[in-house]
């Protein structure tokens, strides 16, 4: 890549798909079903195995490091959650690579004679310090590399532990079975990446196979997917939090609701029963009692809005005996 390019590239990382006017673009937006999450979130395999034996070839999908600057502005403001695309993505490519490593099991199962356990463990035991050793070599180079000499001279002092323990371990298996089926158990498969290695590998090949780009990239891409996994599950629970919470504050606003719309109704009766009673006291006709005898009733005032004193008003005559 020309320095050109490699400048307009950290321009796009940095600044976005707007950065110079460009509309075109600008037309493809990083929510587009078009374009890799998983590249969005710096995690897509064809981005990380590129270069390698694993080489997957160019994404059927847009990558684009603009939009994923575009992305990681608008994700500080709300959640997108691509984590789930993202990790939809990277479980199928693993379980995929998975796949490819029990058949490789199997595969050499198939080729090698059948061997008692304890001769299959010890073999188990030598595979396991290759292993540790090819890590720790690793990690010296990239010690020596940061410039940190004393820890790298340390971890090759461990380095020649393990193997003296290596050269053990290979005695006592070598001793323990034939010299034709210890020629054909001499393969594993690498849990991690799916390739093979071999039980009687030196030392630079067992430190260019785990410190190399191929079986870094594979432990990359499995971290990510747990990390994801655990980004999913948090924020899926907190949606059904909230998503609770809503329907909680839902329900005791309907019921407040409910009680108040009880209140207005009794209010409501009260007051048609109050006005049915002065109606009926208004249609009602009063009537005055005197201390008199027999003959003294009471006299009607008449009715409500009548007059007193006319000729014409009726008058009703009723004696103490009659209302007691």
């Amino acid at each position: 890549m020309s320095a050109q390019a490699q400048m307009r590239a950290l321009l796009d990382q940095l600044m976005g798909t707007a950065r110079d006017g460009d509309e075109t673009r600008q037309r493809v937006k990083f929510t587009d079903d078009r374009v890799c999450k998983s590249h969005l979130l710096d995690c897509c395999p064809h981005d990380i195995l590129a270069g390698t034996r694993m080489d997957l070839g160019e994404c059927t999908k847009i990558h684009d490091l603009a939009l994923r600057a575009d992305y990681e502005i608008a994700s500080k403001e709300r959640d997108l959650f691509f984590e789930l695309d993202a990790m939809d993505h990277l479980e199928s490519f693993i379980a995929e690579c998975d796949r490819r490593t029990e058949l490789a099991k199997k595969r050499l199962a198939e080729t090698q004679e059948e061997i008692s356990a304890e001769v299959s463990a010890k073999a188990e035991k030598v595979h396991e310090l290759n292993e540790d050793i090819g890590k720790l070599l690793a990690k010296a180079e990239q010690l020596g590399a940061e410039g940190n000499v004393d820890e790298s001279q340390k971890i090759l002092m461990e380095v020649e532990k393990v193997r003296a323990k290596k050269k053990e371990a290979e005695e006592e298996y070598r001793n323990s079975m034939p010299a034709s089926s210890f020629q054909q158990q001499k393969l594993r498969v690498c849990e991690v990446c799916s390739a093979y290695l071999g039980l009687h590998d030196n030392d630079r090949r067992l430190a260019d196979h785990f410190g190399g780009k191929l079986h870094l990239g594979f432990i990359q891409i499995r971290e990510k997917l747990d990390q994801l996994r655990k980004t999913v599950a948090e924020k899926q629970e907190k949606r059904n939090q909230d998503r609770l919470r809503r329907r909680e504050e839902r329900e005791r606003e309907e019921r407040m609701g409910r009680r108040s719309g009880s209140r207005n109704r009794d209010r409501r009766r009260s007051r048609s029963r109050d006005r049915r009673r002065r109606r009926s006291r208004s249609a009602s006709p009063t009537a005055e009692v005197t201390d008199g005898g027999p003959e003294t009733g009471v006299q009607n005032t008449k009715k409500k809005f009548g007059q007193l004193g006319s000729e014409e008003d009726p008058v009703i005559t009723i004696t103490k005996e009659q209302i007691f």
